[in-house]
């Protein structure tokens, strides 16, 4: 492994925003996905969904619903072979993402390790779910793909957060153990298809790799995702020939992928008007997920507050912060109103100085909307003693 590389704490944030694509778009989603190695994936749409607000900064041209349509196609479900993407869960947890078809033969250890667990959303069906998979799985096989409310069966799971059907806990599990893929999605709606007819054969068939490669494969897709990292002495005994050490004061040291150094031989922005303009970043957007990253190299102090109780909030429901070349300088949290096709601002405070307004313009025409507003009753937090949307 290289001796550690140091670099002046902006160099380091410059070069972070950089590699994980914040100062240029992508010309494909294909190519977007292929660097950062998955997206994420969330339901919540509050002032668009979180897909939407990670990849719009990346990917030109980008329109709300592109991810969707990348991995299922538009009015026309993708057959197997026109796929090169597809949804599912990160090994080791129940986040759902994007990855390219390429990360199919890697998931297997992981799927098959779900089906042995004990849980009751992700782990190994129970005697009922297992009865009632025969009849699912003939029901795809014979009608095509399916969703839960298309099984004839009304009997309601146990142990299961929420109301759910015994139709849609048996689903879910069976996606996670891979025995289903996700073929088309109508709004929030899952459809449900056999793998084969889902996956290209090329990659269904693909043999499986070990677990010494599979460790080495998600460390890879780590530093790929966030592009500057901790890692650990785990993960770099499986990636120290891909890596490079660099050392900024006052943080831990991080790690780059080698691949990434020639971003630090970019020209830097020597005027107001060459910097970058400020940015919305989604609430779990690359550059700012890991919460050590964020607080040590960017100091910024940020949590995603939608599962916070509300008289605990610091910042607000969905709140965006916003990057401002090479600082994190504030938040915007914004809802959609979509009856109104207005924006809503419901608090916004930045460093005072910096102009949020564009930012939030820019958002409103990317969902569609045709102005940007307050509350009706402002709920608006100051600044300084002035509001602070400038």
């Amino acid at each position: 492994m290289s001796s550690p590389l140091t670099l002046s704490r902006d160099d380091a944030r410059r070069f972070h925003r950089r590699a994980v694509l914040l100062d240029g778009p992508r010309a494909t989603l294909a190519a977007t996905l292929d660097h950062l190695a998955w997206i994420q994936i969330d339901p919540i749409n509050v002032c668009g969904r979180m897909q939407d607000l990670i990849l719009r900064n990346r990917v030109a041209g980008y329109g709300e619903g592109d991810l969707m349509r990348h991995l299922h196609g538009g009015d026309t479900v993708l057959s197997a072979e026109q796929r090169t993407a597809f949804e599912h869960h990160h090994p080791g947890s129940h986040i759902l993402v994007a990855f390219a078809c390429s990360a199919w033969p890697f998931l297997h250890a992981e799927m098959d390790a779900r089906s042995r667990r004990t849980g009751a959303w992700s782990g190994r069906l129970t005697p009922r779910e297992k009865q009632l998979s025969h009849h699912i799985l003939k029901e795809i096989e014979t009608r095509g793909p399916l969703s839960s409310d298309a099984i004839d069966d009304d009997r309601v799971a146990r142990k299961v957060w929420g109301q759910a059907s015994l139709a849609k806990a048996t689903l879910q599990k069976l996606f996670f153990h891979g025995r289903v893929l996700i073929a088309a999605r109508k709004g929030s709606r899952r459809f449900y298809d056999l793998p084969e007819r889902v996956m290209p054969a090329s990659w269904l068939t693909a043999p499986r790799p070990n677990g010494a490669e599979i460790e080495r494969w998600l460390a890879v897709n780590r530093l790929r995702q966030h592009r500057l990292v901790c890692l650990r002495r785990t993960e770099l005994s499986q990636v120290a020939d891909l890596v490079q050490p660099i050392r900024v004061e006052g943080a831990p040291l991080l790690h780059s992928l080698k691949e990434d150094l020639p971003l630090l031989d970019s020209p830097e922005p020597n005027t107001k008007k060459d910097a970058p303009t400020p940015l919305l970043l989604a609430p779990l957007d690359p550059l700012i997920y890991d919460r050590k990253i964020t607080s040590t190299l960017w100091d910024f102090h940020y949590r995603w507050e939608v599962y916070t109780p509300a008289h605990r909030r610091v910042r607000g429901y969905y709140a965006l912060p916003v990057l401002a070349d090479v600082d994190l300088v504030g938040h915007a949290d914004l809802k959609a109103d979509r009856t109104k096709n207005r924006l809503i601002v419901m608090s916004c405070r930045v460093r005072r100085g910096v102009k949020a307004t564009p930012a939030v313009r820019t958002l409103a025409h990317f969902l569609g909307l045709k102005g940007v507003g307050r509350p009706t009753q402002s709920v608006a937090k100051k600044a300084d003693g002035k509001d602070s949307l400038e």
